[in-house]
Parts: structure tokens; sequence; C-alpha cells
């Protein structure tokens, strides 16, 4: 990224800050009372727990009075939802639950502000095919695949044939690596497709493309902007960045900003944003990336990107000179302000 580009993010990101700022005094965030939702039912939870605790820090860091942090897969959880007097809940929830509509439903159903993206938007990014569909009408390059279902036979010789090549196979809905195997032989294609089945009713069977895989957060709404990118480099004991080293705190698997030339890095951040647009998303998401030989490929979008320690979204907001908890700050803003527009 050239230095013009850098001072171009950062006075980006002061006017998003000067705008939250005129929006919610610290005298009104002292009033405000925050659920934080993490945890929730899904191979996630975990994770999801670190993103609530990361965001229950900041939100207090940002001055808000009454931060807690509430778990949907409680007993009495909407009974606390209801009693709470909660003004805005800060969805942490990952997969299944969380990112597929579901929590935001609800929200929706008690009238209380979430931050986010909406239900119908949640549920496009959640479905991994779906999304395809949408990137493919906005004009941003896919990779090729298939999508089977549950009870579906698979001609493994043909899908190879067809795809041309090693191939990975993931649950079509799902996140965070879960089910997701590497296929380079045929026989092979079997089980990988069972593991997918574990966590989602389909999956997706998709050419490995050869290339540099990098994320990209977005953050805002009408004030859309493109966060520095992080190019994943993988170590050479793994396949692809899977479980075992998605969540380790290294510069050696996770560079900032990303080597990519001045027109490529462009195209991946335009890009990114262009599929923020094409699923509805609100408040922030992080698209991920093959840059091959003819460009940024995507592979898929968080609309709930990781808060975690380790995660990659409160990295990029970092590097773009701003404070984790200017932006969770701003995320409650933002849901307030589509709360009182619907």
């Amino acid at each position: 990224m050239s230095r013009a580009q850098w001072i171009n993010n950062i006075r980006a990101c002061d006017r998003v800050r000067h705008k939250g700022d005129a929006i919610m005094q610290s005298s009104q965030r002292a009033d405000m009372h925050i659920a934080v939702l993490a945890g929730g039912m899904s191979a996630e939870r975990e994770i999801s727990f670190s993103s609530g605790k990361n965001a229950v820090n900041a939100l207090k860091q940002a001055g808000f009075g009454s931060v807690e942090m509430l778990d949907p897969a409680d007993d009495g959880f909407i009974d606390a939802m209801r009693a709470g007097s909660f003004d805005v809940a800060f969805i942490a929830l990952h997969g299944t639950g969380g990112e597929d509509g579901m929590i935001q439903h609800l929200m929706e159903y008690l009238g209380i502000p979430y931050t986010g993206s909406d239900a119908v938007s949640s549920v496009c990014g959640a479905d991994k095919e779906l999304s395809k569909v949408l990137y493919e009408r906005a004009g941003i390059p896919i990779a090729a695949g298939v999508t089977v279902h549950r009870g579906e036979q698979v001609d493994a010789e043909a899908v190879f044939e067809q795809l041309d090549g090693a191939l990975f196979v993931k649950p079509a809905i799902n996140g965070s690596s879960y089910g997701v195997t590497k296929v380079t032989k045929s026989d092979e294609l079997a089980g990988a497709i069972a593991r997918a089945l574990e966590y989602s009713d389909k999956a997706l069977v998709e050419t490995c493309l050869e290339g540099t895989e990098i994320t990209v957060g977005v953050f805002g709404d009408e004030d859309l902007q493109a966060l520095p990118i992080v190019e994943i480099c993988t170590p050479d004991t793994v396949d692809f960045y899977d479980l075992s080293v998605k969540y380790i705190v290294s510069d050696d698997i996770h560079r900032i900003p990303a080597r990519l030339p001045e027109d490529v890095y462009a195209r991946a951040q335009e890009l990114a944003c262009r599929a923020h647009r094409a699923l509805g998303c609100s408040g922030f998401s992080r698209s991920d990336f093959i840059v091959t030989a003819d460009g940024p490929v995507i592979l898929e979008t968080n609309t709930i990107p990781g808060m975690t320690d380790t995660s990659l979204f409160p990295d990029e907001v970092l590097h773009a000179g701003m404070e984790f908890s200017d932006v969770c700050a701003r995320l409650v803003e933002m849901a307030i302000e589509r709360h009182e527009r619907r």
C-alpha cells in the first residue's frame, strides 16, 4: 500500500470517529445498558465467548455505563432480554444461531436495536451457495464449484473432471474452518463431504485456487471503508489455513498490510466493499479472497467478524489508526440509527 493510501485510510477513520463522537456524547453512553450476546449453541461457541469478552471490555473502555454479557443458550435468555431494559444488543455470536439470521430475527421481534447486519443479510452471508449467486451478480469473481445436498449421490470422478484438480470441501453454512477438507484424490471426496455435512445440510465442493490468501475488513454504513488487508501465510506444515493455525498470534502467519501490488491491493478492497453491499451487510464485515494470477477471487464474507485476541478484524482496525473501543462504540451507534430508520 502506498503512503498516500495509508494517509487516506487514516483520514477516513478520523471522520468516522468524529462523526460517532458527534452522535453520542460520553454522558449519553454512561446512561446506556448494553447486552453483549456471546456463546450460543454453534461449534464456534468458545470463540464467541472470547469475542464477547473483548467486546465487553471495549464497550466499557468506550464509556458505556452498563455492559452485560448474556448467552442465548442459557435458560431464561429471552426473559432476561425482555426484562433487562437493554438499549442495544451487541452481537458477538458466530456460526449457527448468530450469523444465520436467527438472533437478528429475535431482536427484531423484541424491538431491541442490534449491531451488524439484519436478518436477511445474515442469511445471505451465512449460506455460501446463496452468497456466490449474489457475488456473481455483483461482478465479483468466484471459485468454480458444485453444491452437494444431504442424501445426494455424487460421482466423484465426474466432479474431479469438471473442477480439474485439487478441491476444497466445506459446509455451505458455517465458519471458522470447521468441517473443511482439502481433497486431492477422487476416493477422498465422499469422506470429505460427509465431514462437511456434519455441520450443514449441504456442502460446497470448489476448485482449490492457487495464490495468496488475504482477508479484507469493511467498516461503516453510508461511509463504508475498506480496512488494511491481512495476508495469510499458511505454514508449510499444514495444507491450508485451518483451525490448527487460525488462532495463533504470529507475524509469520498474519502479515499486515498484505504484500500486494498497489493495483491488486486497491482491487481487493473495492471487491470487499462490493461484497458487503451485495449481501446487504451493515456495520462491518470481513471478506476472504485468494489472489490468483488473474486477480482476487472471493471465498466468503463473514457478517460478524471474530473479535478475539487473535482475530483479524481488530488487527485491521488498529493498523487503520483506530481504537477497537471506538469501533465497537460506533457499531452501537449505527445499530441505534438503523433501528430508528425501521
